[in-house]
């Protein structure tokens, strides 16, 4: 049994919002291999108290009691509104806000606990080596965690990121680092044991209606949740990205906690560009021995795990498994 936190900026019901986080909260719910502390919310895919009145609304109609904490509203030094208003006006713009007219919105709440930064290292740092943290949106909690308790690097089994883009054709950044460059930069840096799984690797989940169908054939209300949430989104998906389905980033932070066999995973140092200008939010990384190293520290960046290729079928197969077990047929009676 794994003890983990999950730190967080789900959508899920919001309309034009990234559902992967719901998914990835899914998996580790249901997962009778893993025991999720707490759940944290910080401002990036959507902003930190729209994230924890999915969160709050998921575990209550679950009859969960997780505790769920928001957290920072802001980066540590990013300008916030051209950010938002991709981000929150982008489906209305697309006029495509009709494909969740038939999707349950998550309740209000009229009180969402704050703290998640505290609340985080509190837990970690009382049990040395013991919890796992999964990061799947911009780093900032973690940094204010690290910031103000910095026994908690060393404190942390691991920090599973999803986070990074590398080599991929039309991007330069992406979203979770980009929206906190200098939150991603510090907890690179921490020392603790980290683990990158990068937009280089996640595009190359893809999970279509017909797959949704199937890892949501159960009745239970996580799969019920998946099912509702996600079907909307992958439409968007595949009218705006023109995919088959969708991508499914941060379920892969846990598929890989569950199962290291779903990817494969390299050391190399890694690290983000934090001064302005283009590469602003870029991450690079690099193995010695560079090919042109002139200029270049042979110690720069942080040494960290990062995941290189994913196999999408056993991820799908994963899901399945979990969140929608076969039966168990009862034995004959008397």
């Amino acid at each position: 049994m794994k003890r983990i936190i999950i730190d967080c900026d789900p959508g899920n019901g919001i309309a034009g919002a990234n559902t992967d986080d719901g998914l990835a909260l899914a998996l580790a719910l249901a997962s009778a291999d893993l025991t999720v502390e707490m759940v944290t919310t910080v401002s990036g895919n959507t902003p930190a108290m729209t994230g924890a009145r999915v969160v709050t609304d998921l575990v209550r109609r679950c009859g969960l009691t997780v505790p769920v904490y928001c957290g920072a509203e802001r980066a540590l030094c990013e300008p916030e509104e051209e950010w938002r208003r991709q981000l929150d006006t982008r489906v209305d713009a697309l006029s495509l806000g009709y494909l969740w007219d038939s999707v349950r919105q998550p309740a209000l709440f009229s009180d969402y606990p704050r703290h998640a930064a505290e609340r985080m290292a509190e837990c970690i740092c009382a049990s040395p080596g013991e919890v796992t943290l999964l990061a799947l949106g911009p780093l900032t909690n973690i940094a204010h965690a690290l910031q103000r308790f910095p026994q908690m690097a060393e404190a942390v089994a691991e920090i599973i990121i999803m986070g990074g883009v590398f080599h991929l054709d039309d991007y330069i950044k992406d979203t979770n680092f980009g929206l906190d460059p200098e939150a991603a930069s510090l907890v690179l840096n921490s020392g603790a044991k980290i683990t990158l799984v990068p937009m280089d690797v996640t595009v190359n989940t893809l999970l279509t209606q017909e797959d949704l169908l199937r890892i949501t054939a159960g009745h239970s209300p996580l799969a019920r949740f998946v099912r509702d949430t996600l079907t909307p989104w992958i439409t968007y998906s595949m009218l705006t990205r023109h995919l088959k389905g969708s991508w499914i980033h941060d379920v892969l932070v846990v598929a890989w906690l569950l199962d290291p066999q779903v990817a494969t995973a390299e050391n190399f140092r890694a690290g983000i560009e934090i001064r302005p200008g283009l590469t602003r939010g870029k991450s690079w990384r690099y193995r010695q021995p560079l090919r042109v190293g002139v200029g270049i520290d042979p110690d720069e960046g942080a040494d960290v795990r990062i995941l290189t290729s994913v196999n999408n079928a056993l991820l799908l197969s994963l899901l399945e498994r979990v969140l929608s077990p076969p039966a168990v047929a009862e034995g004959p009676s008397g």
